[in-house]
């Protein structure tokens, strides 16, 4: 196989990505080579990698978006292939062609395609002219124009950004009061996050689950879908937990929802993993966008299907054919992704960037952790808060709750306050456990967070640290003799 694939691949990413991204190319007898950041000189993924080398300052600006740098680091140190993992430069269609020019391939999909789908307008304007569902919607909109394609549409209606994700900028919009100045605050956050200010509407659809299809095309022109996942779970349209299969879907939906997404994908010449992100209420689905790269979230997808997702990237990148087909994907069991962020969530989820003093990662049947954080690592406050993605499967929703929760209990994180009290209130919760989700959960249930102040002072049992109750007895003794 390693014939077939490349010699040497640079991963442009750093923390659990780019460890996830070593570890497929280690088993596949492919080299690796890492690149750092100041403020990440001493990170596992540094170590992990057969080479490393360092392209800048701290700040993301000053490295891992330094697109001609990371391309010049890999043409001399002769990697023959580059991987985005997510975020920084992932979905950015100057980074596959700054490749091409440099006889690199980049794993993911073509530029032609990421600038097909980068506009949101023109992703939604591709998706209906190809028969998906898309909510009702405007073009472009303006001060001047806003008010009559809002009342076209009727109210309440959500202002979004067209050149980016992420929830940045997004507005629910109840009145026409309140049009303009949202519009104003939408494109100006906009033109500072995307260097594009261009707004537009579309029917906000109240209380909708956020669903989405993973999908992944080779150059031979096959197309696969691998399911959906759940990711309703959000704070600040931020995801924080994502299950699969989704508690709403049949599957005559499923199968509606996984033709509609390589519709999507195939019109606009995909190929390599992407995922078609959807709104899903009472039973109808609408297009949102496409992710034209490998989700945060995708293990949960390699969990109930067996297929490992980054070495089909590799595969379809040096330009081989899928190693399977729609008839050979299979659904087993269930799972559930948390991702443990450095956040505070008694604090409104203000990042806690600190060093780790102490780390006991869960295990066990069904459990995978996925991180670039142990003891002693420093969680940098230059990038997203993300420690850790704990996976895990289970034959059922119930069993992967229960193994979910059970492997929260046993995760030691001493240093940085954590989500892990927070995961572990929603999974307590009787709506989620009844699977009633919405994108409002966390809004609608704000009780989570004093159940989480409770949940914050209960040890593991692998903390290895002073147990409270041997403390407590000791001073009891103590106390005795001093008594006596």
């Amino acid at each position: 196989m390693k014939k077939s694939l490349f010699n040497k691949v640079l991963v442009a990413n750093r923390g659990e990505i780019a460890i996830r991204v070593m570890r497929a190319c280690r088993e596949l007898g492919i080299a690796t080579v890492a690149v750092y950041s100041d403020a990440d000189r001493s990170s596992i993924h540094v170590r992990y990698a057969d080479e490393a080398f360092h392209i800048g300052g701290a700040a993301a600006t000053e490295s891992y978006l330094q697109l001609d740098r990371i391309v010049k680091v890999a043409h001399d140190c002769g990697a023959d292939a580059i991987h985005p993992g997510y975020g920084f430069l992932a979905e950015k269609a100057a980074f596959p062609d700054a490749c091409e020019a440099a006889g690199i391939k980049f794993i993911g999909p073509p530029s032609s395609a990421m600038r097909a789908l980068s506009s949101k307008l023109a992703a939604r304007k591709l998706a209906s002219e190809h028969g998906v569902p898309v909510t009702p919607g405007s073009g472009a909109v303006d001060p001047a124009t806003a008010l009559e394609a809002a009342r076209a549409i009727g109210f309440p209606v959500m202002l979004k950004p067209s050149g980016g994700g992420g929830g940045i900028g997004m507005k629910v919009v109840e009145s026409e009061k309140d049009l303009a100045p949202a519009i104003e605050s939408t494109s100006q956050a906009a033109r500072s996050a995307f260097g594009d200010g261009t707004v537009y509407l579309e029917r906000y659809v109240r209380r909708p689950r956020h669903v989405e299809i993973q999908v992944i095309c080779d150059s031979h022109g096959n197309a696969v879908h691998l399911g959906e996942r759940e990711c309703s779970i959000q704070r600040r349209h931020q995801k924080i937990m994502e299950e699969t299969p989704s508690p709403a879907l049949t599957a005559d939906v499923r199968a509606a929802m996984g033709g509609a997404a390589i519709r999507a994908a195939t019109a606009a010449g995909y190929v390599n993993a992407g995922t078609v992100e959807f709104i899903f209420s009472e039973g109808d689905f609408y297009f949102l966008e496409v992710n034209a790269r490998l989700q945060v979230e995708h293990p949960i997808t390699e969990a109930v299907t067996g297929i490992d997702l980054v070495k089909e990237q590799i595969r379809v990148a040096a330009g081989l054919e899928l190693s399977f087909t729609q008839n050979d994907v299979t659904w087993r069991g269930h799972a559930i992704e948390m991702r443990i962020n450095a956040e505070d969530p008694v604090r409104k989820f203000i990042p806690n960037p600190r060093r780790i003093s102490r780390w006991v990662a869960p295990a066990g049947p069904g459990v995978r952790v996925d991180s670039g954080f142990g003891p002693g690592s420093d969680v940098p406050p230059n990038y997203d808060s993300l420690v850790a993605k704990l996976i895990v499967h289970g034959s059922d929703r119930a069993e992967a709750i229960a193994r979910a929760s059970r492997a929260l209990r046993e995760f030691v994180v001493v240093g940085p306050a954590t989500t892990i009290p927070y995961h572990r209130a929603i999974l307590d919760n009787a709506d989620f456990r009844a699977g009633s989700l919405s994108t409002q959960f966390i809004e609608e249930h704000p009780d989570l967070i004093e159940q989480a102040k409770k949940l914050a002072g209960d040890q593991s049992p692998f903390d290895y640290g002073p147990d409270p109750r041997h403390v407590a007895a000791a001073a009891a003794a103590v106390a005795t003799m001093v008594r006596q």
